[in-house]
């Protein structure tokens, strides 16, 4: 098989009609840092351009309508190839190093492309964040982008702490997701509120609380100052809190309603029925 195409280094030039027409791009990374990228070319009658995605591509391949495959050397800091005049559509594969990077436990990928993009993840990626708001994961583990500049976070096998929230007779668990150091859990009824000392700075940390026990709207805070924080789940039993403090100290999570007004409001409820209640009997008999 041999591919029309001329390969295009930042030392040539070479004249085109316009950019080649993409049918999709995906961008694959596993559970290494690796990174796979695949377009899907419409066929085209004239010469087009092929933008690459930013990073340093190797072990470029193409691949026709027929499964045909054909490896081509390209340059290290190659940006684009040309292609003639194609007929039918093929794939562009290519792998794409110095791209997704590894900060502390976060791999951190600076994403810009005009094109439709969608992300698949390793299995072990539920939750990721783009510029820094999460975007929960379905069972394909994927995520679309429509013509993307962002900044796209994840971790892979989070640490998931169970902390419990006690009062009265009644006990709520809490789960805490993060790779930051977790301590002294402690819930307040009085205060309305959950807390708990981070000892990491710059690490995700997502807290999954029932919402019985503690009901928004919330509010975080950090060392008495409120932080940037997101919900971004609430399944009806549960919401999902999302905050990543810049310092250690300690987190406060702050509801609105907590679960003990309900016992409370209890004994009061039958007293009042007793109230009413008695009076009707009291009519009953006599007749």
């Amino acid at each position: 098989m041999a591919l029309l195409l001329i390969l295009v280094v930042p030392q040539v030039y070479a004249q085109y009609d316009g950019s080649a027409i993409q049918k999709s791009v995906r961008v694959m990374m596993d559970d290494e840092g690796n990174v796979e990228v695949v377009h899907h070319i419409r066929e085209s009658s004239h010469k087009v351009l092929l933008r690459f995605i930013d990073g340093t591509v190797s072990d470029l391949e193409f691949i026709d309508r027929f499964g045909g495959r054909e490896s081509v050397d390209v340059e290290k800091d190659a940006k684009h190839i040309i292609f003639l005049p194609n007929e039918g559509e093929m794939f562009v594969r290519y792998d794409l190093g110095d791209a997704l990077v590894l900060k502390g436990n976060i791999w951190t990928l600076n994403f810009r492309y005009l094109q439709t993009t969608t992300f698949v993840f390793p299995d072990q990626v539920k939750l990721l964040f783009a510029n820094e708001r999460p975007v929960f994961l379905e069972s394909k583990n994927a995520f679309r982008c429509h013509g993307c500049q962002l900044i796209l976070e994840y971790t892979i096998d989070e640490p998931r702490k169970s902390v419990y929230a006690t009062w009265e007779d009644r006990t709520f668990p809490v789960e805490i997701m993060t790779f930051a150091d977790i301590e002294n859990f402690g819930f307040s009824q009085p205060g309305r509120q959950l807390h708990f000392q981070v000892n990491d700075k710059d690490q995700f940390v997502t807290v999954v609380i029932p919402i019985e026990l503690l009901g928004g709207p919330y509010t975080v805070s950090l060392n008495d100052e409120k932080i940037l924080f997101h919900e971004y789940i609430n399944n009806g039993t549960h919401v999902w809190i999302n905050t990543k403090p810049d310092a250690a100290g300690e987190v406060v999570i702050m509801g609105t309603s907590v679960i003990p007004e309900f016992p409370i409001m209890a004994p009061l409820a039958i007293g009042f029925l007793i109230l009413l209640v008695v009076p009707l009997l009291r009519k009953t008999s006599l007749h």
